[in-house]
Parts: C-alpha cells; sequence; structure tokens
C-alpha cells in the first residue's frame, strides 16, 4: 500500500514565501514521478509542477512560473514546492500525486498520470 502524505500548508500574507512537502511511502514503491496539483473552490484541479524521476526533467505551469518551483530529495520518494511571491489566486487545497510507468513529458502534467494522491494540504492567502 502506498501513503502519499503532504505538509507544510497554512496561512500566509500576499507575497510571502510558503514550502510544501511530500513523501511517498510504500514498502516497494518508487515513484517514476510525482507532481503538485491545486484545487480552488469553483475551479478545476490543475498541475503546478511536476518531477520526472529518472532524468529530473521538471515542468511548471505557466500561471506560476517564475513564482514557485518544484525540486525532490534525489533518490526518495519526496518532492518540494517552494512558493514564493504569493498571491490572492493561489488560494487552494494542494494535492501531491505519485506514480509509476514511464510518463513523458507531455503527460507529466496530466491527473491520470499518477496512481497515487494525498489528502490534500490548504494553502490561504491572505490580502
Amino acid at each position: 500500500q502506498v501513503q502519499v502524505v503532504e505538509t507544510g500548508g497554512g496561512l500566509v500574507q500576499v507575497g510571502g514565501p510558503l514550502r510544501l512537502s511530500c513523501t511517498a511511502s510504500g514498502r516497494t514503491f518508487s515513484a517514476s514521478a510525482m507532481a503538485w496539483f491545486r484545487q480552488a473552490p469553483g475551479k478545476e484541479r490543475e498541475c503546478v509542477a511536476a518531477i520526472r524521476r529518472r532524468d529530473g526533467y521538471r515542468y511548471i505551469a505557466d500561471s506560476v512560473k517564475g513564482r514557485f518551483s518544484g525540486s525532490r530529495d534525489s533518490g526518495k520518494n519526496t518532492v518540494y514546492l517552494q512558493m514564493d511571491s504569493l498571491e490572492p489566486e493561489d488560494t487552494a487545497v494542494y494535492y501531491c500525486a505519485a506514480g509509476g510507468g514511464g510518463p513523458i513529458v507531455s503527460s507529466l502534467p496530466l491527473a491520470q498520470t499518477y496512481d497515487h494522491w494525498g489528502p490534500g494540504t490548504l494553502v490561504t492567502v491572505s490580502s
């Protein structure tokens, strides 16, 4: 059984930083890719960042480019999402996802690439 757990959400002021962490654990599980998605009230879930294990390829959504960055602990099923210059529009539940297989670049931002999801952590940006 694979467990995915996010930590680091909370309340932050506009312009402030926040860092999310995520670990996927399971006896024999090795994630081929891990990603961060977010879902704001009334909006669809969107991928903001993803990392492919085999070559470290990183995807970042245009909506957060220049403000968010994803990173990983090499050799571990652990990823981070560094969020800077936060805006009220970044308020959402942030989900971490992990997947097996060998995802191609174009599939990294797609929810169906990932088999295992965390419960989500709420990020609230106050103005």
